[in-house]
């Protein structure tokens, strides 16, 4: 069953086409990659599933509801996360306060709620404990609790974004760049982070120039190249697709085997 539905979204800048009909599907529980060269249209296409950009033509799909024009607060709200290809914490607070701010969405008690500490506002703050302890467990990051973001290594940063994120308890994931400035051993260990998110039944899209995570991880794989979609399917049949190959590595690959 699919989750989230891409349909013939096109995106016009002027005259240049950003995105030029992309369809492709997520089903439930899936990861897929979404992969091109800079400039192909990946972070154009993430805007418009999250409603920070309007298709100019097309529309998406999630759980079979049209959601294409909703402002980015209610797509948020029906459970599609995302996080950004720069580390996007709050540096002066805790891992914990960062990851509280997350738990946003579910609600809060009320103004005077809180002023007077009734029981809807300790139950809610009980509730948010709870949960930031849940995710620090998850992540095995327990011991950093009440560290500063700030003073955190780039990779439990980027480890910290998605820790956020899990905090709005999304049922769709979209990760942007997850492992940009990752050395290898970090990646390591995000590819077995995301593997666990998947296994708590979230489903995810991903944006990634590390090939090694995308083939090593995902399910499905989308290709885009100026804006347009010219390869889907296992990492297996992107990998030896031709077209993709010659974006990649250029034309003059096909010239040398010939040879």
């Amino acid at each position: 069953m699919a989750l989230l539905g891409v349909e013939n979204i096109s995106k016009l800048f002027g005259g240049v086409a950003a995105l030029h009909d992309v369809n492709f599907a997520v089903a439930q529980g899936e990861i897929v990659g979404l992969i091109g060269p800079n400039g192909a249209g990946k972070t154009t296409l993430f805007n418009v599933v999250t409603g920070f950009i309007k298709p100019s033509r097309g529309r998406i799909l999630y759980e079979d509801r049209v959601i294409s024009e909703l402002a980015p607060y209610e797509v948020a709200s029906l459970g599609i996360i995302r996080t950004y290809q720069k580390t996007s914490i709050f540096p002066a607070l805790t891992v914990a306060q960062n990851i509280a701010i997350g738990h946003h969405r579910r609600g809060q008690p009320g103004f005077w709620s809180v002023l007077f500490r009734t029981r809807p506002h300790r139950e809610e703050r009980a509730e948010t404990n709870g949960r930031i302890q849940e995710i620090l467990k998850f992540l095995e990051m327990t011991w950093a609790a009440d560290f500063l973001a700030q003073n955190l290594s780039y990779g439990d940063q980027r480890k910290l974004e998605i820790a956020i994120a899990l905090s709005s308890q999304p049922k769709l994931l979209l990760l942007d760049e997850p492992a940009a400035g990752l050395n290898p051993e970090e990646t390591t260990g995000l590819m077995r982070v995301i593997k666990r998110v998947q296994d708590q039944g979230i489903t995810i899209l991903l944006v990634e120039h590390h090939m090694q995570l995308v083939m090593g991880i995902c399910e499905k794989i989308v290709v885009l190249n100026y804006g347009k979609k010219i390869a889907e399917g296992t990492p297996g049949q992107v990998q030896n697709n031709e077209e993709v190959i010659k974006v990649y590595l250029g034309e003059e690959v096909e010239d040398a085997t010939s040879c």
